[in-house]
């Protein structure tokens, strides 16, 4: 009887460990994988007057490949790229003599027709000083409103969805009807993304950004 205690007792030894560690695995992934659809926003969204390809951040191709394909459902009339970011090494560079190799939007609209995007539908939109989601967004904003835009689709990474419709819509209240489509090639994989370098840096970049808005925000700096 004694025997058969000890050896429950040693059982339970082992068992409990192995419990309690099956349970953090478990609520770990869970966590993990709630952190990574939480920033995730993919919308169906009906016919607008436009599709926005958001320049700042990475992974962009997928970006401009989602908004074409956008065009080819009859979604959008015309797709707007943004682009012409210069740093002060580069206006030296310029007032220097230098000069780029081809129009800072030769790529973008090269593939956008490599897609089935006429040219004159495409819309481009220089902003040499945007270097991030607020500033992109009051610069092309403002330019779509000029041109009596009400209506645009807008298009980006999956990690950057919610953040980007969060800021546009809180600045165009009213002026312009936002909807949110994230590029469906885009690598970001928010059930997985801890299991790649690339993505952590992503998911902890884009939280970290969403900490800086909000403290601005709060401090009005």
């Amino acid at each position: 009887m004694l025997k058969r205690k000890i050896t429950v007792r040693r059982s339970l030894w082992v068992l409990i460990p192995l419990f309690i560690l099956l349970l953090i695995v478990i609520f770990t992934g869970t966590i993990l994988r709630t952190m990574g659809r939480l920033i995730v926003v993919d919308e169906n969204p009906p016919q607008a007057d436009a599709v926005v390809v958001l320049n700042t951040g990475v992974e962009y191709y997928p970006r401009l490949i989602q908004t074409a394909e956008i065009y080819r459902q009859g979604l959008a009339e015309n797709v707007v790229i943004n682009g012409n970011r210069k740093t002060d090494t580069l206006r030296e560079l310029e007032a220097g003599g230098f000069k780029t190799c081809c129009p800072w939007y030769a790529d973008s609209v090269g593939i956008l027709k490599m897609f089935g995007v006429p040219e004159d539908k495409i819309i481009r939109i220089s902003i040499e000083d945007a270097y991030d989601t607020v500033g992109e967004a009051e610069a092309v904003g403002r330019e779509l409103i000029k041109r009596k835009l009400t209506s645009v689709i807008i298009t980006t990474s999956k990690y950057h969805t919610r953040r980007a419709k969060f800021i546009w819509k809180k600045m165009y209240e009213n002026r312009l009807t936002i909807f949110m489509v994230s590029a469906k090639t885009d690598p970001y994989d928010p059930d997985n993304w801890w299991k790649d370098g690339r993505q952590i840096r992503w998911l902890l970049a884009e939280y970290g950004a969403w900490v800086f808005y909000w403290w601005k925000e709060v401090t009005g700096i």
